[in-house]
């Protein structure tokens, strides 16, 4: 078991029930981490950090342009613009090249770096990265472990896992593995690589991770304030990464932090559309490749606002095939009935 005592960040970041705005391949950019987080803040309840997409490691050190590129918030004290803190989260299976450019995303402005190992995508699985590391426990604890003695000890290192590759039977020893890799505390995908993002997450099988001597966030299926208040009474944690669900509702974390307080006026926790337009507007303003690329990722967006908002369904039947941005904006501007 490793005895590393929980540094000062570790105690201060988990004083109370942590919410965290999930790494997501294509969808959490840096453009959408700006705009939810600067829902999330201006509704009184911020994001306490958000993690990057990951940023794989392969062959080499990465040059600095491209931890730049898909953490711009380097430049801002590797915060959003509302103040949220982005944690760097890379994938890759060679322990010493990990902890190379941890070091190196360290020296950069990094405030903790997180460990990937939960992608279910077959490109990444196939190239021994993400979740198919889940069936090699061992080379698990030698990444963290190396990643942890690599970086200053004062910046966290944490670890992302699901509960395992094509099942849970590992679920012992990858736990054993984190136990003594040194990791500061482990983000948990309830479901398995196999089960991909089909619901049911299966929340009540983190509880085993519970034992760990560091704190486990829950992850996995988490679209309502029930379905939260769910996955923390069968996971036994109080600390969510909001992943999905955040995106088709971006009230979301203040809803669920306000859903069992009586004596606040929960109404206030809810956004409207008509509160949400400007958000999509400002995304629609943000910094792209050209528009072609920006119109694609907002259409990305609205069609998951669809599960969340009527009037994004009736938005949706208009736009979907709107090639110019000010058409689509003007649009926007009108869909205040649903």
């Amino acid at each position: 078991m490793n005895d590393r005592q929980p540094i000062a960040a570790v105690q201060q970041f988990f004083a109370n029930p942590v919410r965290l705005l999930a790494p997501m391949e294509g969808l959490s950019d840096p453009l959408m981490r700006q705009i939810l987080t600067q829902i999330a803040h201006d509704l009184g309840r911020p994001y306490d950090w958000s993690v990057s997409e990951f940023i794989r490691v392969t062959q080499h050190l990465l040059p600095a342009h491209v931890f730049y590129k898909y953490v711009p918030e380097l430049h801002n004290d590797a915060k959003t613009a509302c103040g949220t803190p982005i944690h760097i989260q890379l994938l890759g299976s060679d322990p010493h090249l990990m902890a190379e450019n941890a070091a190196y995303a360290c020296e950069l402005g990094a405030p903790a770096i997180d460990i990937n190992f939960g992608c279910p995508a077959k490109s990444v699985n196939n190239h021994r990265g993400g979740s198919v590391l889940l069936d090699e426990p061992t080379v698990l604890y030698e990444i963290i472990s190396a990643v942890r003695q690599a970086v200053p000890a004062h910046i966290p290192v944490s670890a992302k896992i699901r509960l395992g590759y094509t099942d849970t039977s590992k679920m012992d020893d990858i736990r054993g593995a984190i136990a003594d890799s040194g990791a500061d505390w482990l983000t948990i995908h309830a479901r398995t690589k196999t089960q991909g993002y089909k619901p049911p997450a299966y929340w009540d099988k983190i509880q085993s991770f519970n034992t760990l001597a560091i704190p486990v966030i829950a992850n996995g299926e988490i679209w309502t304030a029930e379905q939260a208040q769910s996955c923390m009474q069968q996971s036994g944690t109080a600390h969510l990464m909001l992943g999905r669900g955040a995106v088709t509702r971006p009230d979301l974390i203040a809803r669920i932090d306000t859903s069992n307080n009586l004596d606040q006026d929960n109404t206030a926790n809810i956004l409207s559309w008509q509160a949400l337009i400007p958000h999509q507007i400002d995304f629609l303003h943000g910094e792209a490749k050209n528009d072609i690329v920006l119109i694609g990722r907002y259409k990305q967006w609205l069609a998951m606002l669809t599960k969340g908002y009527s009037e994004a369904q009736a938005l949706w039947q208009d736009i979907k095939r709107e090639k110019d941005k000010a058409t689509i904006i003007h649009a926007l501007k009108n869909s205040t009935h649903g």
